[in-house]
């Protein structure tokens, strides 16, 4: 299916940061663009930060000067929707509420040609519903951007029932033409990412419920151990709380009061505070001018071992044993008979977490003097690595452990001994929701992991994850986190069920 010809007029209406920038983003592919929004002096504001914009990437080298001109010369701002009758694409970026959306998309119906496309860049509403009120329904469907729409690459083609699928296909066609990563998602609560990134916000606001850890804590865990680009505290603070806190409610109360998307009571009182991070110049931050943003936890320097030895396999942590030896540190190696691997520390084990605590763990494998490492992106460059140790793991254990990691160049930070400690069940939850989504029919697995690698920079999509990790493993931590918790929250998708006993990876 070809892309929209540039000579299709398109009319974006309203002129908000969304709307001025998926104007801009038209402008720039070549299409004159109809700016409209229901104050007149907003349309003109819109214009104006578009060719500001604009401007700032000549000024950077990124833009030629005739270009931008010629771009912002496209878009022109109009006092009626009537005065864009000739659009042959309408794309709605106005308030998140279904009954003007409705009214909007009725009014544009009268107004525009019988084969003039309606998209929607609603982040959360049904386009089912959007479109079902209209007489020509089938034009409708989603072309959700990501804010800010000219930096963000992801672009959502979401159909509803009625969707005619050539419809979808011209949006996927036009997006790419426009430079943008399309994917194409079914009309579900969330759609894909507000769907699928749910567990990276709630696993976090989880682990601080149980005072496991600090949010500077857990942020630089995340980031620096996992190589997400912002941690789930300051991301929530740049999105804003009542923004966050809201997207969370709607989508917990669109799946029927779903537990995995349970809202969080810390969250919701940081609202009701009007602490809504940034914008407001607090959140689970301080942003007033001279506040010190608090230090990630990181044990003091200890002793190193000079031998250890590994046994069996370590798997996606066998990056690991290069980087200790690499230290100087002398490994000898044993087999083990089935399951993961460990290694010997002194008179301590160190092991990958499998969702359980250390506590529990070291009762079941009577080994006291236990302590378990956090999932990492990647073993042999990683910063940082997170460690929880049995409650009865004696102090020079610890520091034997510490020690020895802290000479192979890595920050160790304690983290209490919570369930699958902090990336591992973020991780597992996140593609936990993935393979939930993937069943239903929400997209591809090829879809959801480049919408979250391209709408939120996650480092790798949730389904690639769970290939790497092995959907047996993700099984694993998600039961023992549904065990130690009791709750449906964590119950396993039947997807990673069936992989796990099929062999199959998620993107055969």
């Amino acid at each position: 299916m070809a892309a929209l010809a540039s000579d299709v007029k398109v009319l974006v209406v309203g002129a908000g940061a969304m709307g001025a920038g998926i104007a801009q983003v038209a402008a720039r592919a070549g299409h004159h663009v109809y700016l409209y929004d229901a104050r007149a002096e907003a349309a003109e504001r819109g214009r104006a930060g578009i060719e500001r914009e604009l401007a700032s990437l000549v000024v950077k080298g990124r833009l030629a000067e005739a270009e931008a001109a010629a771009a912002v010369a496209r878009v022109v701002p109009v006092a009626a929707l009537a005065d864009a009758r000739d659009a042959g694409l309408a794309i709605e970026a106005v308030v998140e509420d279904l009954g003007v959306k409705q009214a909007l998309f009725g009014e544009l119906e009268g107004l525009l040609a019988e084969d003039a496309i309606l998209a929607s860049n609603t982040s959360s509403l049904s386009i089912t519903a959007l479109a079902a009120p209209l007489a020509r329904p089938q034009r409708v469907a989603g072309l959700h951007f990501f804010n800010p729409a000219p930096r963000m690459k992801l672009v959502e083609i979401v159909s509803g029932l009625a969707t005619d699928s050539a419809i979808a296909e011209r949006l996927v066609a036009t997006a790419k033409a426009w430079g943008k990563v399309p994917v194409r998602a079914k009309s579900t609560p969330g759609f894909i990412v507000n769907r699928v990134a749910r567990p990276y916000y709630a696993e976090a606001l989880r682990v601080l419920a149980e005072n496991a850890a600090a949010p500077a804590t857990i942020d630089a865990v995340l980031r620096e151990g996992c190589g997400f680009p912002m941690g789930p505290f300051e991301l929530m603070d740049l999105i804003g709380h009542d923004v966050n806190f809201a997207v969370t409610r709607s989508v917990f109360d669109a799946y029927y009061g779903d537990r995995r998307f349970t809202p969080s009571l810390i969250q919701q009182e940081l609202v009701l505070a009007g602490r809504l991070g940034r914008k407001s110049g607090r959140g689970f931050y301080d942003y007033a001018e001279g506040a010190e943003r608090p230090a990630a936890q990181a044990e003091e320097p200890h002793a190193a071992k000079a031998e250890i030895t590994v046994v069996g396999d370590l798997g996606v942590a066998s990056a690991l044993i290069g980087r200790l030896e690499a230290a100087g540190v002398e490994v000898r190696r044993e087999e083990s008979e089935g399951g993961r691997g460990w290694i010997e520390i002194g008179e301590a084990r160190l092991a990958l977490s499998d969702g359980r605590t250390a506590t529990r763990r070291a009762v079941a494998e009577g080994v006291p003097n236990l302590v378990l490492f956090d999932l990492c992106l990647d073993y042999a460059a990683t910063p940082r690595i997170a460690l929880a140790r049995a409650d009865f793991c004696g102090r020079g254990a610890w520091g034997a452990v510490v020690g020895t990691l802290q000479r192979a160049g890595l920050t160790v930070t304690r983290v209490d001994d919570v369930a699958g400690l902090v990336a591992l069940r973020t991780v597992a939850m996140l593609a936990n929701e993935a393979a939930d989504a993937l069943l239903a029919g929400v997209a591809s697995a090829a879809d959801i992991d480049a919408a979250m690698r391209h709408g939120t920079n996650y480092p790798k999509g949730p389904l690639a994850w769970a290939d790497a990790l092995g959907p047996a493993f993700v099984a694993t931590v998600l039961a023992h986190l549904a065990e130690h918790y009791g709750e449906e929250r964590y119950r396993v998708s039947p997807l990673i069920t069936r992989k796990t006993w099929n062999g199959e990876s998620f993107h055969e």
